[in-house]
């Protein structure tokens, strides 16, 4: 216990001296011989982006050390305050646990649309969901979130749309127009009584690197609806556009999030339950999300609507903030503070010039955020890289982790995060090289490709056919 103790005490140490890449030779190497000692961490020399590690089950004094969440409180009589309805003012720094843990797991419902998008372009289902709705949740470890897909949703792309999905192989039996952007999904019994309420939530996929999203960014508003309100074009373009020529999207995005927000919210009020909805996405998710919350709330002006957003850009004018403030819906925005793209659009033309009101009056062609904001600092983590990268910065996993690892503004990284740090590398490489975690370490494993019971190698076949 003392040579336990001792190792604590000397990892805490490292952990507290900001890692400068020009002199971690011995600091690197003290580092990962404390980790080592701490959790038995065996590490091996990565070959062609696999690698192996492993967490012992338990330490010399039966701590056990596999990667887990935190807790799951019964959050039930609280629910309503997690979810903005005093603007998270004492909520946020410190950051409550039960907040941390509800804002992790609506982040990791959004991951799910990275990690089952299918990317391949060999395949007639480039740009669709690898699984099927019903496998979704169980192929990526989230079963125990508590929740059950109803229903994917597609979007449009004429903006969004990546340069390898233009150059799809097979651009006759895939639409480049239509491609998977979300899904809907409702929690189970289980997790309703212990959340205080049944909770639909939509989550949205954000562009798959920030810089298409910067190059395809149009930067110019279009008026909505009737008043002063207007929003990004490109955005909403994307949210509205529909095609009679696509397999997808013959109905637009708005079309087929709002009929299954609204499937729901009928079959459990008729049977007398409290309903909320919950809106989550990253990027150019983190838009459509606002410009979901906004039609719901519109449509459903007593539903109870909360936006959980994720480096998200500004969306609309102070107006289009103002509306969103009267349908009361409830909007916490974690942004970090090396990420660029919640500095956009508007770079220069933002809330920021409110402050110049007497002068200017209000603005109506200025964009500007909404709701609460829980700022973090990647330089905060002592596991991740201090240089310039803005993918880095931006992916949604490095999200996650800060979040883990946040408890104030004055404190540092938490000792007790429990998340998996292995996955900060799954699409980069924000990790420090210590660890000897290999970035892009995420892959279908060949391909997406079974071997069948006459041992030939071939695509499998999905259950569902139907397009929604």
């Amino acid at each position: 216990m003392k040579a336990l103790s001792s190792t604590v005490h000397n990892l805490e140490e490292v952990l507290a001296t900001p890692i400068h890449y020009q002199k971690t030779a011995s600091c690197g190497a003290r580092l990962a011989d404390l980790l080592s000692n701490l959790v038995h961490l065996h590490l091996q020399t990565p070959s062609h982006k696999k690698f192996t590690y492993s967490y012992s089950n338990y330490l010399d004094c039966g701590v056990p050390m596999s990667p887990m969440t935190s807790p799951k409180e019964d959050i039930s009589k609280k629910w309503r305050e997690i979810h903005g309805s005093c603007n998270w003012n004492t909520l946020l720094n410190p950051l409550h646990p039960w907040l941390r843990r509800e804002i992790v797991k609506y982040g990791e419902f959004v991951q799910a649309t990275y990690d089952a998008f299918n990317f391949d372009s060999f395949s007639e289902n480039c740009g669709r969901c690898i699984y099927n709705r019903h496998d979704l949740f169980d192929k990526l470890g989230l079963k125990k979130n508590g929740y059950i897909v109803t229903k994917y949703i597609y979007g449009m792309s004429h903006i969004d749309m990546p340069g390898w999905l233009k150059m799809s192989h097979l651009a006759d039996p895939w639409s480049k127009d239509s491609n998977w952007i979300g899904y809907v999904a409702v929690s189970n019994d289980t997790e309703s009584r212990r959340i205080g309420r049944r909770d639909i939530v939509v989550a949205w996929r954000g562009t798959v690197t920030p810089s298409e999203w910067l190059e395809d960014l149009q930067d110019k508003m279009e008026k909505i609806g009737d008043g002063n309100v207007k929003v990004e074009r490109g955005f909403y373009s994307i949210y509205t556009s529909k095609s009679e020529s696509t397999r997808y999207n013959k109905s637009s995005a708005s079309d087929q999030v709002m009929k299954g927000i609204t499937r729901l919210v009928s079959l459990y009020t008729q049977k007398g339950e409290e309903v909320s909805l919950t809106i989550t996405g990253h990027s150019l998710g983190a838009a459509l999300a606002l410009l979901n919350a906004y039609e719901a709330a519109a449509s459903l002006p007593d539903l109870p609507i909360s936006v959980i957003s994720f480096g998200g850009p500004r969306v609309g004018n102070v107006a289009f903030r103002d509306n969103l403030h009267k349908m009361r819906v409830k909007t916490l925005r974690v942004v970090v503070k090396q990420d660029i793209v919640p500095k956009v659009p508007g770079l220069l033309f933002n809330e920021g010039l409110q402050k110049l009101y007497q002068i200017t009056g209000t603005l109506k062609w200025v964009y500007t955020h909404v709701g609460a904001e829980l700022k973090l600092d990647a330089h905060a983590s002592p596991y991740l890289k201090h240089g310039f990268n803005l993918p880095g910065f931006h992916s949604l996993e490095t999200y996650l982790h800060l979040v883990d690892g946040f408890h104030s503004t004055t404190s540092k990284f938490r000792s007790d995060a429990r998340r998996d740090i292995a996955l900060v590398n799954k699409a980069r490489g924000m990790l420090v090289d210590e660890l000897r975690i290999p970035k892009g370490w995420y892959k279908l494993a060949k391909k997406g490709l079974v071997h069948h019971a006459y041992g030939r190698w071939v695509k499998p076949i999905r259950r569902d056919s139907k397009p929604y």
